[in-house]
């Protein structure tokens, strides 16, 4: 008798985009729908104005990092036979630490990364930057993907939450970023 194989998608969110936000929420939707069990990671108490900031950025990270062992401190990684980290912004970089630091053997999807992210060992990911994204520089987050060999979904004139302000485009944008995260959890580890 063949036993089923568990899954597990992490959720950890950024500074103010949280999990009921579209990239997330949908993505969470998508991973239960394919069999994926969904374990969120609702941090928080950030200081105000990061970004631009290096010192409340180094900040922030350190109480995402602190509070992501914290919250998975009980995940029973053995129990599962494959383990996305799906993360927004700040949220990358908790994530690509944590799954390093603990020799996860996982998948990532970045949404919006930071340069920061790609301190850490990230050996299996997709990525999705917008052009316009005030918190990271396209360029160098193009060098950065293509350097760890991680595939790079840009969004053209998008911003840190991968929107435009034309809700159309948005709407269009957003089901394209789901085709791929979709293809990307049904693909095997």
């Amino acid at each position: 008798m063949m036993t089923e194989r568990r899954k597990l998608a992490v959720i950890l969110p950024g500074i103010g985009y949280t999990c009921d936000r579209p990239l997330l929420y949908y993505s969470s939707k998508l991973a239960r729908g394919l069999g994926w069990e969904v374990l969120s990671v609702p941090y928080g108490g950030f200081p105000a104005k990061v970004r631009g900031d290096r010192e409340r950025m180094k900040q922030s990270a350190e109480i995402a990092a602190a509070q992501t062992e914290d919250l998975l401190r009980d995940a029973g990684w053995s129990r599962f036979d494959q383990i996305v980290f799906i993360s927004k912004s700040i949220g990358t970089v908790a994530a690509a630490a944590y799954s390093d630091a603990h020799g996860i053997c996982c998948r990532h999807i970045l949404f919006t990364p930071l340069e920061e992210t790609f301190a850490r060992r990230i050996p299996k990911a997709i990525a999705f930057h917008g052009t316009a994204d005030p918190w990271a520089d396209t360029a160098r987050i193009r060098s950065l993907c293509e350097s760890a060999g991680i595939p790079l979904y840009i969004t053209e004139d998008a911003n840190h939450s991968l929107e435009t302000g034309d809700v159309d485009r948005d709407i269009r944008n957003l089901a394209d970023v789901m085709r791929q995260v979709r293809l990307y959890l049904s693909a095997e580890a």
